[in-house]
Formats: C-alpha cells, sequence, structure tokens
C-alpha cells in the first residue's frame, strides 16, 4: 500500500508541477527538481533512494528508445560528425580533465576513482538538452545535434566508467581499454540491428496494432538485456538507439497507419511520465546524500571546492570543445570557416546539461572506494547545477544571441510543397489504374487530394480579414461534428445499438475533429510568411528570383467574371496577376499553361515565397 500511495504522489506531482511549469512559462523539469530538493527535506515524507538497476535497466532504455523513434535518421546521417566529435571525443576530454581538476582539488585521490568521477559527470542527458531546447524553439540543426550528442554519449560514458572500475583493482592496458570500446560499441550496434531485423520482419505480420504497440513495449527492454548479458557484454545503451532509430525510420513502411497512430500515442505518453518522473526523483535524492557526506566528517569547505570545480569543470570544458573544434562539428563542403556559427556553437555547449544517467552512474561506484559520498555529492552538484544554471538562462542567451526558432511559416511552405509533390504522384498512379469508373469515382477523388493540397497552401495565407475555404470548411465541419456527436449519444443512451459499433462512431468523428484542430491551430501559429528553398536545386527558381508585387493587387479575371480570389499569384516571368488554386477561377494555373511561364511569386502581402509549376519546388 505505501509503494502505490507513493507512485500515486510521484505522478500527481508530476501532473500538477507540469501543468504550473506552463502557467509560469518555464521547462517542467526545471521545475519539477526544484520541488524534488524541497520534498526531500520534508519530514513526513519517506526517503527515496534511486538505484542503479532501476535507472539503468528500467528507466534508461524506455526513455532512449522514446527519443530514438523519434530522431530521424535522415538528420542524424548528416550531422554525424558533430553527434560523434561530441558523444565520444567530449565526454573522453570531459572525464580526464574533471579527473585532473579533482586530483588538484583532493590530492590523494587515485587516478581510477578520479577517472571514474569523470566518467559519471561527463555525459550529458537524453532528456533534459532536447526537452528544454524544443520548448525554448532552438533552431531544428541544433537539436538533432542535441538530440543526436545525447543518445551515443551515455554509452562511451558507461564504458569509460567500467574501464575505471576495473582499473581499481588491477593495472589496466591501453589496448584493453580500446578492445572494450569497441566491443562495446560494435556490440551494441549488432545487437541493436538484430533486434531491429526480428521486430520489423514480425510486424510485416502483424495487423493488430494492440499487439504492434506490446511488442514495441518489449523492444527497448530486450535489446538492452541482450547486449549488456555476461556473453557480449556491448552496450546496451547502442542497441536501445540503433534499434529505435532504425524502427522508427522504417515505420511507415513495415506498420500499419493504425499501429503507427497507436504506438506514437503510447510512447509520447510513456515518454512524458517518465521524462518528468526522472527529474522529480533526481530532486528527492538531495537530503539523503547531503547526510551522507555530512555523515563522513569531510570539512564542507573542501567539500564544495570539490563541487564547484567539477562542475564549473564539464561547464568550461564543454564550451571550450565547443569553440575549438567548431570548424570540424559543423564543416561542410566549400564551406569557409570563418562563416561557421558561433552563437550555434554557443547555444550547444550551453545545453550540455547532465540528467538521470549521471546520478545512477554515480552510485555504481563500489561502496568501498575513497570519498564516495563526496563523488554522490559530486554528482548531484553537477546535475543539479547544470539543469538549474544552464536551464534556466538557455532561453535568455538564445535571445541574446538572436537564433531565430523554426519559422511556422517556411514549415508551412515546406508542407504544402511536399503535399503538392505527393499529390502529382498520386494523381499520375491514378491516370494508370484501369477499371470502370463507377460513379464519377476518379473525379470524387482527383477533388479530394486537391482540396487537401489547396487547405496546405491555405495556410500561408496572411489576409486576415479574408476566409479561406479550408477555413469556412473546418469551422463549419465542427459545427456538424459537434451536433452528429450528441446525437450519436442520445442514440447511445437509448440502447438499441451495440457498444462496439457506437464506439467506433464516435472514434471516427474524433480523428476527423482531431485534424480541423490541427489544422486551426498550424494556421493560427504561421504569423508571417519566409521563404525557404525545400527539395533539389531548381534551375527556374534560381533564374527568377522574387520581386516587390503591387501594393493593390487584383486579378483582371475574376474582376471580369465577377467572382472573388481567396489569394492572389503573380507570375515572375511578365507580370501577370492571378487568383490562386483555391479560388473558383485558378486562373493562375490557367495562366502558366496558357503561356508555360514557370514561376509564379504570392502577391499578398509580406509574402515572398514563389513556386515552380515545372518542377513542384518552393523557394
Amino acid at each position: 500500500m505505501d509503494v502505490a500511495v507513493g507512485l500515486i504522489a510521484l505522478a500527481v506531482t508530476v501532473l500538477a508541477g507540469t501543468v504550473v511549469s506552463e502557467r509560469l512559462r518555464m521547462p517542467a523539469p526545471l521545475l519539477l527538481i526544484v520541488i524534488g530538493i524541497a520534498a526531500s527535506f520534508v519530514p513526513s515524507l519517506p526517503q527515496v533512494q534511486l538505484g542503479p538497476d532501476v535507472v539503468l535497466f528500467g528507466l534508461l532504455p524506455p526513455l532512449l528508445y522514446a527519443a530514438a523513434r523519434q530522431t530521424s535518421l535522415v538528420d542524424f546521417r548528416a550531422n554525424r560528425r558533430p553527434i560523434l566529435l561530441l558523444s565520444v571525443g567530449l565526454v573522453i576530454a570531459t572525464t580526464v580533465a574533471v579527473a585532473v581538476a579533482l586530483r588538484w582539488v583532493l590530492p590523494d585521490l587515485s587516478w581510477p576513482v578520479a577517472m571514474a568521477i569523470g566518467a559519471v559527470v561527463a555525459p550529458p542527458d537524453a532528456v533534459a538538452a532536447t526537452a528544454i531546447a524544443r520548448r525554448i524553439g532552438l533552431p531544428r540543426t541544433l537539436v538533432s545535434i542535441l538530440e543526436g550528442e545525447s543518445l551515443l554519449n551515455d554509452a562511451t560514458s558507461l564504458v569509460a566508467l567500467r574501464t575505471a572500475i576495473a582499473a581499481m583493482g588491477g593495472g589496466v592496458a591501453a589496448y584493453e581499454v580500446g578492445l572494450d570500446f569497441v566491443r562495446a560499441a560494435g556490440g551494441g550496434a549488432l545487437v541493436g540491428f538484430a533486434c531491429f531485423a526480428v521486430v520489423a520482419w514480425i510486424r510485416r505480420h502483424l495487423q493488430d496494432p494492440i499487439l504492434d504497440t506490446a511488442l514495441s513495449l518489449l523492444t527497448p527492454f530486450a535489446a538492452y538485456v541482450a547486449a549488456e548479458n555476461h556473453v557480449i557484454h556491448a552496450s546496451g545503451v547502442i542497441a536501445v538507439v540503433v534499434a529505435g532509430l532504425l524502427l522508427g525510420h522504417k515505420a511507415p513502411i513495415i506498420q500499419t497507419s493504425r499501429s503507427r497512430l497507436t504506438e506514437s500515442i503510447t510512447w509520447r505518453t510513456i515518454a512524458f511520465v517518465l521524462e518528468n518522473v526522472v527529474f522529480l526523483l533526481i530532486g528527492l535524492q538531495a537530503r539523503w546524500i547531503l547526510e551522507g557526506v555530512q555523515n563522513s566528517g569531510l570539512a564542507w569547505p573542501l567539500v564544495i571546492a570539490a563541487c564547484g570545480v567539477t562542475l564549473a569543470t564539464v561547464i568550461i570544458v564543454r564550451l571550450l570543445w565547443l569553440y575549438s573544434s567548431r570548424v570540424a562539428l559543423w564543416a561542410r563542403t566549400g564551406r569557409a570557416a570563418h562563416s561557421v556559427p558561433w552563437a550555434g556553437a554557443t547555444l550547444v555547449g550551453w545545453a550540455g546539461m547532465r540528467g538521470v544517467v549521471t546520478l545512477a552512474a554515480a552510485f555504481v561506484i563500489p561502496t568501498d572506494v575513497e570519498y564516495r559520498d563526496l563523488l554522490l555529492l559530486i554528482a548531484f552538484s553537477v546535475v543539479a547545477g547544470t539543469l538549474l544554471i544552464q536551464g534556466l538562462t538557455l532561453p535568455w542567451l538564445t535571445r541574446r544571441l538572436g537564433v531565430e526558432a523554426p519559422d511556422p511559416a517556411a514549415d508551412a511552405l515546406a508542407r504544402a510543397t511536399l503535399l503538392q509533390q505527393a499529390a502529382v504522384a498520386g494523381l499520375d498512379r491514378l491516370d494508370q489504374l484501369e477499371g470502370d469508373d463507377l460513379g464519377g469515382v476518379r473525379d470524387i477523388i482527383r477533388a479530394r487530394v486537391e482540396q487537401r493540397t489547396f487547405a496546405a497552401w491555405e495556410r500561408l495565407g496572411t489576409t486576415s480579414d479574408r476566409e479561406a475555404p479550408s477555413d469556412a470548411y473546418a469551422r463549419m465541419r465542427a459545427e456538424m461534428l459537434t451536433v452528429e456527436r450528441q446525437r450519436v449519444l442520445e442514440i447511445r443512451d437509448l440502447g438499441q445499438v451495440p457498444a462496439e459499433v457506437v464506439r467506433e462512431v464516435l472514434g471516427m468523428l474524433d480523428i476527423e475533429e482531431s485534424m480541423l484542430d490541427t489544422a486551426r491551430e498550424e494556421r493560427a501559429f504561421v504569423t508571417k510568411a519566409t521563404t525557404i528553398q525545400f527539395g533539389e536545386e531548381c534551375a527556374e527558381l534560381a533564374a527568377l528570383p522574387a520581386v516587390e508585387t503591387s501594393p493593390d493587387p487584383e486579378c483582371a479575371s475574376c474582376v471580369a467574371e465577377g467572382l472573388s480570389p481567396v489569394a492572389l499569384r503573380q507570375c515572375l516571368t511578365c507580370g501577370h496577376i492571378g487568383c490562386c488554386d483555391s479560388s473558383p477561377g485558378r486562373h493562375a494555373t490557367g495562366h502558366y499553361e496558357s503561356t508555360r511561364h514557370p514561376v509564379m511569386q504570392s502577391a499578398e502581402p509580406d509574402e515572398m515565397w514563389r513556386w515552380c509549376y515545372v518542377h513542384h519546388a518552393s523557394g
């Protein structure tokens, strides 16, 4: 009963803390760790102690898997150089630097123990940095680098820690360290790929989303345990990450749409609960760790110096590493060294917040090791210090450096372009299909595909005094769905329709309404248009740059025909003004079909994006 009450209290605190953090407009992890620290000193509350097995085998695999399956394998490959330099090189450099700094404060501390605590505090957390980075809106490239680094650096840290603990009992040759790392990394990757292959094969034969999701819940634990067993003795972290990356990348091919939706919602819920519980649990360790140091008899000036020097070292070394290796980190073909972003290096360096793995790894240090209570406090100080100092100041630093968040208008343009290209491919396939066109099915399909594409383009509109057709559709359809749901509930209460049928119908209405809600939220979020280059290089877009449009444009064809345009477009070859495809006349497309002028530009106020009819590319 006490355990059940404790779990309920944790869940309630996490939910309440998350709600409060939203109102305070601060990341939930920061507020929860403060709540945990304060709660740990309440006398009536039971003492909560995290053990390494609970974290490394219970919490770490699902957290890593949830993050890995959401990480883009394409972005991971594109940023593999900075990811590897940070997840391997920086972890090793931090381990050595912390060991040297602690030996300076505590001269009688042995090198293996100093290296062990260095390995413990070296890796940034897989959750903290990206949770805060996404919350404040860091550029996606930086978030991708932080995600990739935090997925792999735990493996480097745990291998280094394992080597340091082995060295405490005797000498360890350099080649043994290298072999251990190769076995951990290579073995973990092989186990992860094998796990992916097995799960992918099973998924191709599963149609039930419940069974598919249940298999997904077992995957991270199976991959971790298989890699960490005494025979293979590889890195469970890398095994989970590899399996998660590959399964997430191949999900559209090996899973049904219902399975993907069910699994996505399930893992989002699991990640939300575990991520926030972890930070609350970190804070709850404060009291007993401090009591352990107090009972050890160490002088508090020495304790404060050791904690402060370690915290300063991990922050400074990371910044120095980012600045000194920035050319290698951001190197691209044909890019000059002076164009490497200092602001990006600064933000990635300042986002090196530690988390639960650091605290769990500290517990792995043997109990008979010298200064163990102090080492636990050092680990806790680094976790709490980096989360509170860097986490609270990262939003201010982002604004100070003038780094812009991802532009919703650019996202809307990319989304519309992608849907347009998908629609072209789909309609081409429709024309190739044979069979009788009963009831005008082809025309119905074509109209629905075109309406989906039109709605995506309409999200780019910035004219507030004009309701787009997709907005009018969403407004009217939402009113209809409310009435339809009420009628279904009235029939349900009569008890004349099976409950399973009622649930199915209500689920259909809920899916449609959620799609409308998502579209409305995205449209409201797009406040200005920003041009981007999407897809492959387009010669027509390169030859026809954006121009200033008329302050009072009008579609002459719409005026002559008495039609009301939704949005206006301008031909960049001859300057002709026509209405968009969402308008009744579709005169911009008609102009292209009659003249073959390839590029048109939005003629709406504050919009500068262009569209190439030839390559279906935007810019």
